[in-house]
């Protein structure tokens, strides 16, 4: 098949959020595509699309997202702008998308995995450890509030919710003594000067797929999927199929407690999965290492495995 090419006059549109994290996002998918196909960078437009979870109006600061139905809360107005034509592809960070599409569209291409980590951040401390006793930390993460509360039960833990820079001020404010971040985000803005720590994965295993960019796209648009093959990474392809069946099997979503990570080294990948009480009273963990190919059927197995472990009402909100 001969791919035919966008330009100028014909761009092919990235679909993204506005924050300046999806921007970053779709810039890099757009400087990887110019590259690959030696194109400028005018034969992409970039296409910010409002979607529910950044809508002010429509949700306080101070409400957890779970109460407001957190499944497709940043994703659901760019798929559907992809399948109306609106947009060719969609630019997502894959930890905050569902582990199903929508009918009509498929997510196969992801760009070079960044770092997986969380980052400790706080203006006058280095690790979670110089906490004090009934310190306040800000998170918006269920998966990180129950993974504190598991280490430290006396934290004093609030609602710090807003992309990177918001977050930031709040920390500034005096919100709270401190707050995590991804380093993968952090990296892609390119702040290094904000006071953060990397936390090592065996401290706090990070989110489902953290640190990677997803595409999406309609699933009968061969074009544009010969296109995509020139810049997905397969390393990271095989990463995230174990972690998101993992958390497809355990009918998880960004706002439940649930953590993995993967790493592969000379054709064996390695899964590490933790399912949390959200209220951090108790925390199950697992590991399984096989062939790169047998991804997919170990994070089933690890999943199955923690949930017959956890038992009934585990997850139950208290």
């Amino acid at each position: 098949m001969t791919v035919r090419l966008p330009t100028p006059s014909a761009p092919l549109k990235i679909g993204t959020r506005g924050s300046p994290l999806a921007l970053a996002q779709a810039h890099e998918t757009r400087r990887r595509l110019s590259a690959a196909f030696d194109l400028p960078d005018a034969a992409f437009e970039i296409c910010v699309i409002k979607v529910t979870g950044d809508d002010r109006s429509m949700i306080a600061a101070d409400r957890p997202l779970k109460e407001i139905g957190n499944k497709g809360l940043f994703t659901r107005e760019i798929e559907e702008a992809l399948l109306d034509g609106s947009i060719d592809i969609a630019v997502h960070s894959m930890k905050d998308m569902p582990t199903v599409q929508p009918d009509g569209l498929i997510l196969e291409t992801y760009l070079p995995r960044e770092d997986v980590r969380d980052a400790f951040v706080s203006p006058t401390l280095a690790s979670l450890s110089d906490l004090a006793q009934g310190a306040t930390v800000g998170t918006s993460s269920l998966r990180r509030r129950a993974q504190l509360l598991h280490k430290r039960p006396d934290l004093n833990v609030v609602e710090f919710r807003g992309n990177v820079q918001t977050r930031l001020q709040k920390l500034a404010d005096g919100v709270a003594d401190c707050t995590f971040l991804a380093c993968a985000g952090l990296n892609r803005l390119g702040m290094a000067d904000v006071p953060a720590t990397p936390i090592e994965t065996t401290d706090m295993l990070p989110a489902v797929a953290q640190g990677a960019i997803g595409i999406e796209r309609r699933q009968n648009d061969t074009n544009t999927a010969e296109m995509l093959d020139a810049i997905h990474d397969t390393p990271t392809g095989h990463r995230l199929a174990a972690e998101r069946q993992f958390l497809f099997t355990l009918d998880g979503s960004c706002e439940t407690p649930i953590a993995a990570t993967s790493t592969i080294d000379a054709g064996t990948l390695t899964l590490h999965g933790e399912v949390l009480r959200p209220d951090g009273s108790d925390a199950l963990s697992g590991t399984r290492t096989g062939p790169v190919a047998d991804g997919r059927d170990m994070g089933t197995d690890l999943a199955r495995d923690l949930l017959q472990r956890a038992g009934k009402g585990f997850f139950d909100w208290h």
